[in-house]
């Protein structure tokens, strides 16, 4: 019985290895230049063009903000973890421009996405906006804590 799992895995083993060097050999670095790939986005399946971003580096969705797992260092594409980036928040960098927080369903990994020119802007507001519409605390204490201090 132990031949029959370790061929399994050997045979697992060996299927994964063949999917990294057929994944290495079509993959692109964009770390030095310009991405000109078109996607498909795996989640809500509207077509993403680079040259409505604004930018040279089109890594998320322009309706959802949704992206993918694909890339360990910016733009290398050397990630085989290929799980759904949730765009989870926003923040500003020290220059005042805008980036997304995504994070994976898969891994967990938060990563920092510039926006472009081309995203929603409604929904950048609404996941912006969500922690004062959720605080951690009743709204109550805050006019309490308003009302100690007179």
């Amino acid at each position: 019985m132990g031949n029959k799992k370790d061929s399994a895995r050997e045979k697992n083993r060996r299927r994964f290895n063949e999917e990294l060097a057929f994944m290495d050999r079509g993959r692109s670095d964009y770390r030095n230049t310009t991405c000109t790939e078109h996607f498909t986005c795996k989640v809500c399946d509207t077509l993403i063009l680079p040259e409505s971003a604004g930018s040279q580096h089109r890594n998320h969705c322009s309706k959802c903000l949704s992206s993918i797992h694909v890339d360990i260092e910016p733009g290398d594409r050397s990630s085989v973890c290929r799980g759904i980036m949730d765009p989870i928040s926003v923040w500003v960098r020290k220059n005042g421009e805008w980036a997304i927080i995504h994070r994976c369903r898969i891994c967990g990994e938060l990563v920092s996405n510039r926006i472009a020119a081309d995203d929603n802007p409604a929904l950048l507001m609404s996941i912006a906006v969500k922690p004062l519409a959720m605080p951690p605390f009743p709204l109550g204490l805050l006019e309490q804590e308003a009302t100690k201090g007179r």
